[in-house]
């Protein structure tokens, strides 16, 4: 009850920094985009045409069924970059909020221990960018459903994956706010670590051009240490675009390896906010 409260408290003053209707504004405004962009021609009841982005192809079930899934990675891989930026951004500020001088005081005079002080801020976050991440998904995809005719539901894994790889940034953002009460820092570190994904991404060919062995496992250590926003990426286009259906249980690695590194890292945030003294 104590987290959930902290939750709403959370919740409320996203609301009163216009940070989540900021969110919702825009999400809206990416739906309406969607709607109107779309052209499609009917002819005796049938779907003639169907034109998104500039792509246009005659309404054939089959080749509508390979239009829809490219047009939704597409936009799963925009939300999964530009949107995720965004949502950090929007959310850095939150965590220092409560460690301003005075009022991080106050609260603790309370009888809310610093474990669900912290947890309810960090599952706000995740329940203000999951609210807005959800109504942009399930909006788009209600649009493209209603236009098209063609349902296209692996599209709606856009949500928990995207959602995922936010939640892990999070504890960074988190970290660095028990820490240094930055939120300069607390957007600019989430954003290198997914600038830097890429790069260890290519692991087996950095590795070839490396010259030394402690270059080399160094370059080993981080790829497999630190969150593999690229691999979930990836993974997440693969899925929505309608490749991902033999997937075995070793290619989701990505995810646990990037859950046991939000593990680490929250566990430490909590650690540190335990002891400090304010």
């Amino acid at each position: 009850m104590i987290t959930a409260a902290l939750i709403v408290d959370t919740f409320r003053e996203a609301l009163a920094r216009k940070i989540f209707w900021g969110l919702f504004a825009l999400s809206c405004l990416m739906i309406l985009f969607f709607l109107f962009v779309m052209r499609i021609d009917v002819v005796e009841g049938a779907t003639a045409t169907i034109s998104i982005f500039g792509q246009t192809e005659s309404g054939k079930p089959q080749e509508i069924d390979k239009l829809v899934p490219q047009v939704h990675g597409v936009i799963a891989a925009f939300l999964y970059t530009f949107g995720m930026v965004l949502a950090i951004f929007a959310s850095a500020g939150l965590i220092p909020s409560v460690l301003e001088p005075g009022r991080i005081e106050l609260v603790l005079s309370k009888p809310v221990s610093r474990v669900h002080l912290l947890a309810g801020r960090y599952l706000g976050n995740l329940l203000i960018v999951g609210l807005n991440l959800t109504l942009l998904v399930v909006g788009i995809w209600l649009i493209f459903g209603w236009k098209t005719g063609f349902w296209n539901p692996p599209f709606l894994l856009t949500i928990p994956l995207t959602l995922f790889i936010f939640s892990v940034h999070l504890t960074v953002v988190v970290l660095i706010g028990v820490l240094w009460e930055s939120t300069a820092l607390g957007v600019m570190v989430p954003v290198f670590l997914s600038m830097l994904s890429p790069l260890l991404a290519q692991d087996k060919v950095v590795r070839k051009l490396l010259s030394s062995e402690w270059s080399r496992d160094l370059w080993q250590a981080l790829y497999y240490t630190l969150p593999k926003v690229f691999d979930t990426g990836k993974m997440t286009l693969q899925i929505v675009s309608g490749k991902g259906a033999g997937m075995g249980a070793f290619e989701w690695w990505p995810i646990w390896t990037s859950a046991a590194f939000a593990i680490v890292v929250y566990g430490t945030a909590q650690w540190v906010f335990s002891r400090r003294d304010f």
